[in-house]
């Protein structure tokens, strides 16, 4: 009997590290500009200062380094491998958020943490 529970609890423990991981790729930052607004989940605009932005974003150059939700953004080419599909709008009022680039990874993340549940 205490080997059964001692199986059972290495399970459990697998399952969640296992689920941990698989909720950690769903929350990446792989995304995919749309042609139409419609299309999109999340429409954005770029404004011109840092200090305007909901969020500031660094484009990474590797799929693997879109990691949570932390403004590490990878752009790929087909709409399927997205996790999130935005459209770039021309004004800002248009927008449901708005983002500054950023030149550097360290330099990402929410500036306003009330519009994170955008891109979950």
């Amino acid at each position: 009997m205490v080997v059964y529970q001692k199986v059972v609890a290495k399970m459990n423990k697998s399952i969640f590290i296992i689920v941990l991981l698989i909720s950690s790729w769903s929350f990446s930052q792989k995304v995919f500009s749309t042609a139409y607004a419609s299309q999109a989940e999340v429409k954005v605009f770029v404004v011109q200062y840092e200090s305007q932005a909901d969020l500031l974003v660094y484009k990474v150059d590797y799929e693997s380094q879109a990691i949570a939700n932390k403004g590490l953004w990878f752009f790929v080419k087909y709409e399927s491998q997205a996790s999130k599909k935005l459209f770039f709008v021309d004004y800002e009022s248009q927008a449901d958020l708005k983002i500054f680039f950023v030149k550097y990874q360290s330099q990402a993340g929410w500036r306003n943490k009330e519009k994170q549940h955008l891109l979950f």
